[in-house]
């Protein structure tokens, strides 16, 4: 499959341009279970700056966004611990769907179709530029990270697993 040098207008893409927001676009060819690893290595980025947007839940099945590095895993335990719930799990794919409006795999954190509290890895703050999802699968946008922060109200939280994935 030939890669789209531009893709269409996803709610996400759309969120960043009603906010002004510059951004570059990056599409690379989607692999199903390739996940961060796979597009940081289509693109010929750092897989630390390519920022995965994961939906989990609390105890009490209400969903919150989590932004990571795309080479680290979340600590669960550690979420919870931090923003006062006592337990943290990922949700299932089509209970993702139901709260994002995104397929696994094409997830972003803006343009939701539920407002959900939004957490990140505070050493993402640190970078220059990250790859995050624009909306689709196979297409991610460049943007400052600080505009997580400025957009969607993320809260700064420490929960990476010191294990890098391969």
């Amino acid at each position: 499959m030939a890669k789209k040098d531009h893709v269409s207008l996803t709610p996400a893409t759309r969120f960043l341009r009603d906010n002004k927001v510059a951004f570059t676009e990056h599409p690379y060819d989607y692999l199903a279970h390739g996940g961060a690893l796979h597009s940081a290595a289509e693109l010929g980025w750092d897989p630390y700056a390519v920022v995965k947007t994961l939906i989990m839940q609390d105890q009490d099945a209400k969903p919150l966004v989590v932004l990571m590095h795309g080479n680290r895993k979340v600590s669960t335990k550690n979420l919870a611990r931090q923003i006062g719930a006592k337990s943290i799990e990922p949700c299932a794919p089509e209970v993702a769907h139901r709260h994002s409006g995104y397929l696994v795999g094409g997830t972003s954190p803006f343009g939701t179709r539920r407002s959900m509290p939004v957490y990140m890895e505070s050493t993402i703050l640190a970078l220059p530029k990250i790859l995050i999802n624009g909306g689709q699968r196979g297409y991610l946008v460049s943007i400052d990270p600080q505009l997580c922060v400025t957009l969607l109200g993320a809260q700064a939280v420490q929960c990476a697993l010191a294990e890098v994935l391969p």
